[in-house]
């Protein structure tokens, strides 16, 4: 064969293996012959490092020669060593993750900035303590960078000249999250907005010293801005009470200059109809995520107002928004049939009728969030007419139910009925689910592969079938015992993910089986699991040589 002919037949491969997916996706590709774990290590662009891999990773970076994206976010040790080694590699990334540090090493990023000159995204979000000089060092060392997090700093010392200096540097700055850095003040916003004139989208919840007026005037700088995320101050301290802060006039003007807004998060916002109706009339019918999580003082019709003249709306969260009801569902559900995916967790009011219009009236719809509401109420009696139970929703594939108290068999029963397409089901906490309504759902369901059974009832499985597509079982808290995890060792052999945490009833037996018929299985979470020996964990590493995280019953995680 002529090296054209090997160079073609492995192109071929790699656009075969591009379509199965990553990481443990490829595993079992990977085992089949040299030249296919070759492949699929090109394929391999992103690398979680975590304290228990470092001794590994000079021969991770040789094997994986194309990464592109690391994430430190879990790593705790000597960061600084960490970048050395990193920079040694000769890696050219485009996004790094640095959060969850104690702090950044000025030194460290001196260096990566000299070898990595081309990255795009740095990520250093929830870092222990953050200064101006870090902010100066990163401008000055990633001069291309596109995207920016140092949001929610433990210890902010983040001030307006930190700001000013990297907005000045950062030209082709596009994305950029200052949230949680209390030292800020509108001069921080208008010096982004003004400096960076690629500018595209900027988040600001809880910069408590940026004001109305402040906002007004940087988006009046940056009308071309496509995403905005901030909050409102809802109270203010005043005498001898609290007091509502009025909407500024100049912010409500200044929203309808964004004509090109496709995302808006106002969470935790005091925001009142007015400021809706601007927003309406500014993006109009481009307006794609819309986030109203736990707004107060607007109304009803300011949403529906918002959401007929947006009828491009993809993304809806009105989690927390207490007056909606089953017939204002109804009512927006004609302005909603681009929507994919809605989030109504909180919205103490509505019923299995929320649930059964949504499934029928927004044909595009793939996920369903509804924890914490009324679900398990039957369907209102006037609502009967206007819907046709015998029609199934086959495009939506992602449902979260957790913490719906109400729910039971009967409702479950007839959600599965009508979404068989579903991929993710996530009853946690729903305390009056049982087990054979879950094997139901899983018969009509035959597409699920992230269940979700946490701090249920749920005890007994008698599966009589293959679940053979589930990859991710969450039993935490549930009364499981080493019957069911037998069933589920059988029946769910192709399990990735396995949380059993503080399943009292679970012993060595029982996580045996799990392990010795699961041969796909990589994660298994034992923490609090005392009738489980520590000891079993080297036995689990020799057993089963696909897991790559063990948790042990102490709370100990075990990396491979």
């Amino acid at each position: 064969m002529s090296l054209e002919s090997v160079v073609f037949l492995e192109e071929c491969w790699e656009l075969v293996f591009r379509f199965l997916g990553q990481g443990h996706h490829l595993e079992s590709v990977s085992m089949v012959c040299k030249q296919f774990l070759s492949i699929t290590n090109r394929l391999q662009f992103s690398l979680a490092i975590f304290d228990s891999t470092t001794l590994f990773l000079p021969q991770l970076f040789l094997r994986f020669s194309r990464l592109k994206t690391l994430d430190l976010s879990h790593f705790s040790g000597d960061l600084q060593g960490l970048l050395h080694q990193i920079i040694q590699s000769g890696l050219d990334l485009d996004l790094l993750n640095l959060s969850n540090q104690r702090t950044l090493p000025l030194d460290g990023l001196r260096e990566l900035g000299s070898k990595m000159i081309n990255l795009k995204v740095f990520i250093c979000s929830n870092i222990g303590s953050l200064h101006d000089s870090h902010l100066v060092v990163i401008a000055y060392c990633f001069p291309l960078l596109q995207e920016l997090d140092i949001s929610f700093p433990l210890n902010s010392q983040a001030s307006d000249f930190g700001i000013f200096r990297l907005s000045s540097l950062l030209e082709n700055l596009r994305k950029i999250n200052i949230s949680g850095n209390y030292l800020i003040t509108d001069k921080s916003l208008i010096s982004l907005c003004q400096n960076c004139l690629s500018l595209e989208e900027i988040s600001f919840f809880t910069c408590f010293k940026v004001t109305q007026s402040g906002i007004a005037a940087a988006i009046r700088l940056r009308p071309s801005l496509t995403s905005v995320a901030f909050n409102i101050e809802k109270k203010r301290l005043h005498g001898p009470g609290l007091t509502l802060i009025a909407i500024n006039s100049d912010l409500i003007d200044s929203l309808r200059s964004l004509k090109r807004l496709t995302a808006v998060d106002l969470s935790n916002s005091f925001i009142s109809d007015e400021l809706l109706f601007s927003l309406a009339d500014g993006c109009g019918i481009i307006l794609r995520n819309l986030v109203l999580l736990d707004c107060c003082n607007c109304s009803f019709a300011g949403i529906s107002y918002l959401l007929s003249k947006c009828r491009s709306v993809r993304l809806l969260d009105l989690r927390k928004v207490d007056f909606l009801t089953d017939e204002c569902i109804g009512k927006l559900s004609i302005f909603l049939h681009s929507l994919t995916s809605i989030n109504l967790s909180g919205c103490c009011q509505l019923t299995n009728s929320t649930f059964f219009i949504l499934t029928q009236k927004c044909p595009m719809l793939n996920e369903i969030k509804m924890e914490r509401t009324y679900l398990g109420v039957e369907v209102q009696e006037e609502y009967y007419s206007l819907m046709d139970f015998s029609v199934n929703n086959h495009q939506v594939k992602n449902v979260y139910l957790g913490d719906n108290v109400l729910l039971d068999d009967a409702s479950l029963t007839k959600f599965a009925s009508i979404c068989p397409n579903l991929q993710l089901l996530d009853l946690n906490a729903c305390e009056g689910i049982s087990g054979e309504c879950i094997v139901e759902v899983l018969n009509k369901c035959c597409e699920i592969r992230h269940l979700n059974l946490s701090y249920t009832e749920v005890k007994l499985f008698e599966i009589e079938f293959q679940v053979s597509k589930l990859e991710m079982l969450n039993l935490s808290g549930s009364r499981i015992n080493d019957e069911a995890l037998s069933v589920i060792s059988r029946r769910c052999c192709g399990l990735v993910v396995l949380e059993i945490q503080s399943c009292s009833d679970v012993t060595d037996k029982g996580v045996r089986e799990v392990i010795e018929n699961c041969i796909a299985l990589r994660e298994l979470n034992l923490k609090n699991c005392s009738l489980v020996c520590d000891d079993f964990v080297a036995w689990s590493e020799f057993s089963r040589p696909s897991l790559r995280k063990i948790i042990t019953p102490s709370g100990f995680a075990v990396n491979f």
